[in-house]
């Protein structure tokens, strides 16, 4: 997706992850029919299978080793979560981040919490 399409994405409100490269990872909702989302298990940024999804273990989004990914714990480069347009933390275990650190294994109860429903 091109830094057009983010810019864009950050204008019109939405809620999104962006990974420290640019690249991005998928839409905030709980709609797992959107597919955009990361709760979508058979889409781009939800799937076990695909790159550009957190939940690959072994892909540079989702790996506990890879610099890019919100389940390395030692990682200084994690995530960027944006909630309606606004830059508000990580998507991270690394729990020594500046900006708030949200646990990726408890994001399905932070996305309900903050009625991302669609």
């Amino acid at each position: 997706m091109a830094s057009r399409e983010i810019a864009e994405k950050i204008e019109s409100g939405e809620s999104f992850i962006l990974a420290d490269d640019g690249q991005y990872l998928g839409k905030l909702t709980l709609n797992k029919y959107d597919s955009e989302s990361i709760m979508n298990r058979y889409g781009s940024y939800g799937s076990k299978y695909s790159s550009t999804s957190i939940y690959n273990q072994y892909g540079s989004y989702g790996s506990k080793y890879s610099s890019l990914s919100p389940y390395n714990k030692y990682t200084s480069t994690p995530p960027l979560i944006y909630l309606r347009g606004r830059k508000i933390g990580y998507l991270t275990k690394n729990k020594y981040v500046s900006l708030q650190a949200i646990d990726p294994d408890s994001i399905l109860d932070w996305m309900k919490d903050n009625n991302l429903t669609y």
